[in-house]
């Protein structure tokens, strides 16, 4: 599971881009009981989605010209720079150089050889997310990809992520766990797109996971809010019950009311 002890590979931080932040601000504020503060002015629109007064996620206007509105997934570095350099030799594109936030930390943003974006922190003032796991805040990330091999290949090469491949039904899951990580320190997931996916023209891409307190109660105020559903509730065994959806200016993201130990 995720966790705020950020070593290199991990989720570390999470952040909206959006056409309109303030409408945006207002879906999420109402969908999960968060609160959203400006990160000044000199920020340029950025600010900071929190709960109970810790970080769960950022959010800002898209910068990117003809970007799509999305969440973006950033993984933990020691080396912004040199992340950089692993992500061109295994056939990566970097978006944007690596560049400091004023005192907060170091990123840079990628897309991977299957065309999936993410991006990484390397920590200065600012360590990551002050809340993961919890109710409210980032569980899990995913990627769906067009092609799952190339893409576990581009991500071994760039973090050493350790691999465990699990049966999902008639597809493969492939969990993810940080270097020198152990079971419960697995991060994510890599899964392959299906055909009936490619053909309504769906690409590869990061989705993360909000932990609820119920899927299904989640859903109804989210679609009351203007949000799509993109899959239907569901349970998965071992895991919880989940559903994903597409936020009222196109962002994907997934809920899910996760599978306690004892369940």
């Amino acid at each position: 599971m995720l966790t705020t002890d950020y070593r290199p590979g991990a989720p570390i931080w999470l952040d909206l881009g959006s056409p309109d932040t303030r409408a945006a601000a207002d879906f999420y504020t109402a969908l999960f009981g968060w609160s959203a503060d400006s990160a000044g002015p000199e920020a340029g629109g950025y600010g900071f989605f929190r709960r109970d007064g810790r970080t769960v996620a950022a959010f800002g206007p898209l910068v990117e010209e003809n970007s799509p509105p999305t969440w973006t997934v950033y993984f933990a570095t020691p080396d912004a720079d040199r992340t950089t350099e692993l992500v061109q030799q295994a056939g990566g594109r970097v978006r944007f150089a690596p560049f400091d936030v004023f005192t907060a930390g170091r990123m840079a943003g990628y897309t991977d050889p299957t065309g999936a974006d993410f991006a990484v922190w390397q920590p200065h003032d600012t360590r990551g997310l002050d809340l993961v796991t919890e109710e409210g805040s980032l569980c899990w990330t995913e990627c769906y990809s067009v092609d799952a091999e190339r893409a576990k290949s581009f991500y071994r090469a760039v973090f050493d992520w350790q691999e465990q491949d699990v049966p999902f039904g008639e597809a493969l899951y492939t969990v993810l766990t940080p270097e020198g990580g152990g079971t419960d320190d697995a991060h994510g997931g890599i899964m392959q797109l299906g055909p009936e996916h490619t053909a309504r023209g769906t690409t590869s891409h990061w989705l993360p996971y909000f932990e609820v307190p119920n899927v299904d109660a989640g859903l109804a105020i989210a679609t009351t809010l203007g949000a799509t559903v993109r899959l239907p509730a569901m349970d998965v065994h071992g895991v919880g019950r989940l559903a994903q959806l597409q936020d009222p200016h196109g962002a994907v993201f997934a809920i899910i009311t996760s599978t306690g130990p004892d369940e």
